[in-house]
């Protein structure tokens, strides 16, 4: 244990969410949609359910593309693949040809199961640090209590980094406290505000909009660009919420 509550898992299960086996056939067996972004790159679409053998998948193209001499970089998304080009395809049989690639890639690669970090976080839960706690509880129908024992049951999975540098966004969620995201965003979030959105949870970074709901606040720092890496967390790690306090 360092610091900043790091410590290494020697060895650990793929699956750490309890996703049933279907699931994983699902995202092997389907066909992936490509879409260009713009002529420098072209974003690759998982089928299939967000779920981690899906996000297994994901980080093993990453790794494969990365290595392709058309590809600048890989940029592993939430059920998606963003691939940059040094060159782009110069006509449409050659971006024909990177699609059937990618297809044949997705279908063919062994799904990478890393051996990740864990992270534990102190939560204060409610108050000004976590202003839509209420929300949550009148969503759900539970009380502050069980929302809160709910959101730090798990041991979170870092499926990706984004939205803004630094930020997790986290697999492995108990549905029961899913909430929509909010009609109107909140325009200036602090960094360390835990929030929830629809079926994810996760960290803000550093301060910005949001419009996922906050349900508590933690002083970790998950950027920093002194610091090589900048950002403390990757694909892979993963997070263990704890109770600091509870402010109802």
């Amino acid at each position: 244990m360092d610091g900043l509550g790091i410590k290494r898992v020697a060895k650990r299960q793929g699956n750490l969410v309890g996703q049933p086996p279907d699931l994983a056939a699902a995202a092997a067996n389907g066909v992936v949609e490509i879409s260009a972004l713009g002529t420098t790159a072209l974003l690759l679409s998982a089928p299939g359910e967000l779920c981690l053998p899906t996000q297994q998948r994901i980080w093993a193209l990453a790794e494969e593309a990365a290595t392709w001499a058309e590809c600048s970089e890989a940029v592993p998304g939430m059920n998606n693949l963003m691939l940059c080009f040094r060159q782009p395809p110069a006509d449409n049989l050659a971006w024909q040809d990177l699609a059937s690639r990618l297809q044949l890639a997705w279908h063919d690669l062994t799904p990478l199961q890393r051996d990740g970090r864990i992270v534990e976080l102190a939560v204060s839960y409610g108050g000004t640090g976590g202003p839509h706690l209420a929300d949550v509880v009148e969503h759900t129908g539970l009380s502050v209590d069980q929302v809160v024992q709910l959101h730090t049951a798990p041991l979170y999975q870092v499926y990706a980094l984004g939205s803004h540098p630094g930020y997790c966004y986290l697999g492995g969620m108990d549905p029961r406290i899913a909430t929509p995201r909010r009609a109107s965003p909140i325009i200036n979030l602090p960094g360390g505000s835990v929030s929830i959105g629809g079926v994810q949870t996760g960290v803000s970074a550093s301060a910005g909009p949001s419009g996922w709901n906050t349900i508590g606040h933690t002083e970790m720092m998950f950027f920093d660009p002194r610091q090589e890496p900048p950002a403390v967390m990757k694909p892979g790690d993963l997070i263990r919420f704890r109770i600091k306090d509870i402010h109802a």
